[in-house]
């Protein structure tokens, strides 16, 4: 129990550190909504991460579409949060409420009062408000994505329509990839170049 909170403060604070765009009472309300979502220490840390990192090494682009489409995950993923928690009932009001020693706030903004239901909703519409306001151009893209895979592949006019624009398609795919490659290589010739303008003259 001690090593569990331990890792949620050294959590907390790590985030308070480094996530400059996280607002202090969203902080205390994921701290305080761990503390009614436990789980043990070993598959906390399991090295197995529910989103992987990986993508975010990548471009700038790619970084961005990868988020939005971690943020849209989020948003449902909360939503069945909230489903799953009981209907509440004038019997049964207080069974959502998180313990008393889960309170960190100060000023009142987040505290044991707040039951779990109140807090959830506060972090979705957290996510849904930086999703709509930051990541509309991703939001698109990734709609466009899943379009994709409602195309129907047993018609025979989007068969043949298909082959009709992959002339194009296939142009803009390799075009693209050059594109990538001349920028790479110019990237190569501009270190090369510095490199031979720094170095000393014999």
């Amino acid at each position: 129990m001690m090593r569990a909170v331990v890792c949620l403060s050294l959590w907390l604070v790590v985030c308070q550190v480094r996530g400059s765009y996280i607002p202090p009472k969203m902080n205390r309300t994921i701290y305080n909504l761990l503390q009614h979502y436990k789980i043990p220490s070993r598959e906390r840390f399991n090295g197995k991460p529910v989103f992987s990192r990986d993508p975010l090494a990548g471009k700038m682009e790619a970084k961005r579409v990868f988020m939005g489409g971690v943020l849209e995950t989020y948003e449902k993923l909360i939503g069945q949060m909230l489903k799953q928690l009981p209907t509440p009932t004038p019997q049964t009001a207080g069974s959502n409420e998180l313990p008393g020693s889960a309170a960190i706030a100060d000023g009142g903004e987040v505290g044991a009062g707040e039951d779990v239901r109140t807090q959830l909703s506060y972090i979705l519409k957290k996510v849904q408000e930086l999703r709509k306001h930051r990541y509309q151009e991703q939001e698109k893209l990734l709609q466009e994505l899943r379009d994709l895979k409602h195309i129907q592949m047993d018609n025979l006019v989007v068969q043949s329509k298909a082959l009709w624009e992959l002339p194009w398609l296939y142009e803009e795919a390799s075009s693209l990839y050059e594109i990538k490659m001349e920028r790479r290589k110019r990237r190569r010739r501009r270190r090369q170049a510095r490199r031979v303008k720094t170095r000393p003259s014999a």
